[in-house]
């Protein structure tokens, strides 16, 4: 603990302050539309969006390396195959309901496999282990910058719009004959959890994103009593497992992310079988 506080307070170090910023910035993301996606049941769909990202990050630096404009950067790869695994997934869900498991499915399997052979076909080396499983500690300002607004954005939309949330989020049918416009709700969350992705991919890499998407918001589904109790509470477990995960992986140099998932999980899994043990305890004592 000692020797990260050190190299916090190094100004010849600036990527670990970068990072605990980030780390920071992320919580809020990972607890409020992690929770989103639990309630909503729509793992799978952001499971989709985020591995699909990969195609448009090979792509892009299959072009750049051909001669492509400087703004042709891996990130702008993948928000754009990030938004079209969203329209495409919404479009479908909305209209085609049937069909929805196979356009996931398939989204997820070409996404990945168009990445790896854009960067097979990339002169030079392209690592894609980099992006896969991500590197909280190359956290540039600009990253921080994007994703504080981007963290400002989700908190004034969910706080000018959690009762609609609320409502789409358990029962859509009924929020619809209230007027709810659950159709648009849905795909601006879908929209807003494709940017999210693509600037969380930094943290903790395209594969191991949906993992704090989902654990923390899980955890709290344990002991949370609404949607907003639960996005608080998954606020504040995606910030500890961040921190701590982070100070962990420097103590014993590990990769950051990996750590701050496996803790995530080992936590989840403790209140998993915490509540089957006492679930059947509660049946002996009424038998």
């Amino acid at each position: 603990m000692n020797g990260f506080l050190q190299a916090l307070a190094n100004p010849s170090v600036p990527f670990v302050r970068n990072a605990l910023i980030g780390s920071v910035l992320a919580a809020f993301l990972f607890g409020i539309l992690g929770s989103l996606v639990t309630v909503r049941r729509i793992a799978g769909l952001a499971g989709a969006i985020s591995h699909t990202v990969l195609g448009g990050i090979g792509l892009a630096l299959f072009l750049a390396a051909k001669g492509a404009p400087k703004w042709v950067t891996p990130m702008l790869g993948a928000l754009v195959f990030a938004v079209f695994a969203a329209l495409t997934i919404s479009a479908v869900s909305l209209k085609a309901k049937q069909r929805e498991d196979t356009v996931i499915n398939a989204l997820w399997a070409i996404g990945m496999s168009l990445g790896i052979v854009f960067m097979a076909k990339t002169p030079g080396y392209a690592d894609p282990m980099s992006y896969l499983f991500g590197n909280i500690l190359l956290v540039t300002r600009a990253d921080l910058y994007l994703l504080a607004a981007l963290t400002l954005v989700v908190l004034i939309l969910v706080w000018r719009y959690y009762r609609h949330l609320e409502a789409a989020s358990f029962d859509e049918e009924f929020a619809a004959t209230k007027g709810v416009p659950v159709t648009a709700i849905y795909l601006a969350l879908l929209l807003v959890i494709a940017v999210a992705i693509v600037l969380l991919q930094t943290f903790v890499g395209i594969v191991m994103v949906i993992a704090m998407l989902t654990l923390p918001a899980g955890t709290a589904g344990y002991f949370s009593r609404n949607l907003a109790g639960m996005m608080v509470n998954a606020t504040i477990l995606s910030l500890i497992f961040s921190v701590s995960g982070l100070v962990v992986s420097w103590h014993f140099d590990l990769p950051a992310g990996a750590v701050i998932v496996l803790l995530a999980g080992a936590v989840f899994i403790m209140f998993a079988v915490g509540k089957v043990v006492a679930g059947k305890r509660l049946a002996r004592v009424r038998s």
